[in-house]
């Protein structure tokens, strides 16, 4: 058995997922940026996005609800800390329940975007989680909306 260090553990908390995209970096951005491209991916498979409300700037607010396909919502909400176009941004991330309250640790995405000819690497950062399983769950969730993305890029 190794010993895990403080490092070890930290890591635990932080999602960290990559994917390679056979699409030129300044369309996976476009297709963050944009509401209309947002409803078309965002989402683990089988969820819409009913509501997708941003102000794309550093300092802007977003929210968005998703739909499951058992018709239940989740809505989030966050605001842009950082966009340098076309290859970083960066989001606070919190969940909204049902009484309209903030449910759930504030958690920081980062998507950086990695020119490569013409596709691009994508790197999706998320951290600080209060549990494994919230990492967990949170990883689920990115696999597969990262899918829809690379999909949906893939067929502009």
């Amino acid at each position: 058995m190794t010993p895990q260090t403080a490092d070890t553990l930290a890591d635990d908390f932080v999602l960290s997922i990559t994917r390679r995209l056979e699409a030129p970096r300044e369309l996976v951005f476009k297709v963050w940026s944009q509401p209309e491209h947002l409803a078309r991916w965002w989402g683990p498979k089988g969820f819409t996005l009913p509501s997708c409300q941003m102000d794309f700037r550093p300092g802007g607010a977003f929210r968005f609800t998703m739909r499951g396909a058992n018709g239940k919502d989740h809505t989030l909400q966050g605001v842009y800390r950082e966009i340098v176009p076309p290859q970083r941004l960066s989001f606070s991330w919190r969940w909204v329940d049902e009484a309209e309250d903030c449910a759930g640790p504030e958690t920081q995405v980062t998507v950086t975007l990695e020119s490569q000819g013409d596709k691009t690497l994508l790197t999706l950062h998320q951290a600080r989680f209060d549990t494994v399983s919230a990492r967990d769950s949170h990883g689920e969730g990115w696999g597969e909306s990262l899918d829809r993305l690379t999909d949906y890029v893939g067929g502009l």
